[in-house]
């Protein structure tokens, strides 16, 4: 359970802070608007993964015994996060400067966030199979990812807004760019071992 505790509070906390729509449309709203029309953005993901989020788990409960594809799932998920994590740690800071935009930012952030690829490609290459590998240790295991995962999602945008509606600067600042460096090296390891799963999947030996 821990393994799986750990897993979705690092993959939450790297995807609640690393650079995207998403987080574009929440600096723009708490900066045109206030920390409120910010946080409204941040809890879209909330709504709008939970069809994701069952699909993705119906698909992959049926394709359980699936060796070969379970194993090309792992390795292209791997591949995700591997991808994920350099791009992290090629970040040199996020360029805040926002065209004016409108209200109504709990929808906006619903389309932004159900529009974006990321969603459906995490869920199906990592946090779904994730999820069912969690599920066959114990219930608790596979809700101990998904909460800590949306937890850490959610929770990190949202501190982001609190500190972007204070200091315009920390996005482009040291500890911004660190902190996505370091995650980077974490992520890029972690993407390692999904596709070293992966090919024992596939693996004939």
């Amino acid at each position: 359970m821990l393994l799986f505790l750990t897993a979705g509070i690092v993959l939450g906390f790297s995807a609640g802070v690393a650079p995207g729509p998403l987080l574009a449309l929440i600096i723009a709203e708490t900066l045109q608007h206030n920390l409120k029309a910010g946080i409204k953005v941040a809890l879209a993901p909330i709504i709008t993964d939970l069809p994701i989020v069952m699909l993705t788990l119906l698909i992959l409960s049926r394709l359980s015994h699936f060796q070969t594809i379970l194993g090309a799932i792992s390795i292209f998920g791997g591949l995700f996060i591997v991808w994920l994590g350099w791009q992290n740690l090629c970040i040199a800071g996020v360029n805040i400067e926002i065209a004016s935009v409108k209200e109504n930012a709990l929808r906006k952030g619903i389309i932004t966030n159900f529009l974006s690829p990321h969603p459906y490609l995490f869920w199906f290459s990592v946090g779904a199979p994730a999820t069912v590998r969690a599920m066959d240790h114990s219930g608790f295991a596979a809700a101990a990812f998904i909460g800590s995962f949306y937890g850490l999602l959610v929770g990190s945008k949202i501190a982001i807004a609190v500190i972007v509606g204070k200091s315009r600067s920390f996005l482009a600042g040291r500890s911004y760019i660190y902190t996505m460096r370091g995650l980077g090296v974490i992520l890029v390891g972690f993407g390692a071992l999904l596709v070293y799963d992966g090919l024992k999947l596939i693996s004939p030996f």
